[in-house]
């Protein structure tokens, strides 16, 4: 009974800093199994629908280590974003020339 502990990532329509969560969650156990039927994909591991959200990293550790649960911790990434203008569009000295 494994679980991970990280922050998610933002979707791409979030700018703002409000996703500061963390999510502790159980990693599978079972694989998944193709029901022969409709061919949807199904487990019998209960604890792969868990998903626990903490304030804080530290809150997160300190409810794996209550609970016996070994954990991994997954540092989040920076993220990696080139700032740009828009007026950066039509400099005279565009190394790229429009293409219109």
């Amino acid at each position: 009974m494994t679980a991970r502990i990280y922050r998610p990532s933002r979707s791409a329509t979030q700018s703002g800093q409000a996703k500061d969560s963390w999510v502790l969650e159980y990693e599978p156990e079972r694989e998944r199994e193709i029901d022969p039927l409709m061919g949807w994909t199904s487990s019998s591991d209960m604890k792969a629908q868990v998903t626990l959200r903490f304030d804080s990293q530290e809150e997160a550790v300190a409810y794996a280590q209550r609970n016996g649960v070994v954990y991994r911790i997954e540092a989040p990434k920076a993220a990696t974003r080139k700032v740009i203008s828009y007026s950066d569009n039509f400099r005279y000295n565009r190394l790229t020339p429009w293409s219109h």
